[in-house]
């Protein structure tokens, strides 16, 4: 109980004092999630999209795939881009190996079929409400996934900010293509990992109360644009029933 109480007293102090190491390990690792998470997006958002509104012999294999690959391990995830980008293998050419964009790589590789499946699922629902008058209009397959990706903008909203939680606590991956270099790509799940293993459980405890800060903080604006947006639903409902 003291070895932890003092850890936990240094862990603060490092926190409060802003520490070098510990700043710069966050700011990378926040870095590489954001960088993770947007490109993830981009494809993610716009193949779910389609996806939801879409029919086409196959889907139902396709759609199982991509049900699968949410379970997908993320060393397996890091062992293929490591095979990727190694010497021999077909992208070597670039010297991206054990950078800061293999993590990026590696963790967009890892979140893609999250953000896909879930956009798919919210895109797929609201057609089925309101999809049809959109076909009765004239809108192709496309056009109507954008129109209907836009109106629940919101929702795909908390997809993408439980995308970038999911990215940002990922281990496995960013520590076999990145190799947790001191000053280059060591993130925070990385440098828990080896600094419980060295015994220097304060820098570790700070770390992983940050961690675990970010994925509060994620959750609370969830919560927040869902009870902002049930609210904003219900606003024209109230203003029919008031009393004129």
């Amino acid at each position: 109980m003291n070895t932890f109480s003092e850890s936990a007293a240094t862990a603060l102090q490092l926190i409060a004092g802003a520490d070098p190491v510990l700043v710069s390990i966050v700011a990378r690792s926040l870095a590489v999630s954001a960088a993770a998470c947007a490109l993830a997006c981009v494809a993610g958002l716009l193949l779910g999209a389609w996806l939801g509104v879409a029919r086409f012999a196959g889907r139902g294999a396709l759609l199982t795939v991509l049900n699968t690959l949410l379970a997908l391990p993320s060393v397996v995830v890091g062992l293929v881009v490591y095979l990727l980008l190694s010497r021999a293998g077909p992208l070597g050419f670039l010297g991206w190996l054990f950078s800061f964009k293999a993590m990026v790589l590696a963790q967009a590789i890892l979140v893609l079929p999250v953000v896909a499946a879930l956009t798919r699922q919210v895109v797929e629902d609201v057609d089925r409400a309101n999809g049809e008058q959109l076909r009765s209009l004239g809108a192709g397959p496309m056009l109507r996934s954008l129109l209907l990706a836009w109106d629940e903008r919101y929702a795909l909203l908390m997809v993408v900010i439980a995308s970038f939680g999911r990215a940002i606590s990922e281990v496995g991956a960013v520590m076999i293509v990145g190799g947790n270099i001191d000053g280059f790509t060591r993130v925070m799940t990385t440098a828990i990992a080896l600094e419980t293993s060295k015994g220097d459980l304060p820098l570790a405890l700070a770390l992983g109360i940050v961690l675990l800060a970010v994925v509060l903080a994620l959750n609370a604006v969830i919560a927040l644009v869902r009870r902002w947006r049930v609210g904003r639903d219900d606003r024209p409902l109230l203003l029919q029933g008031a009393p004129s």
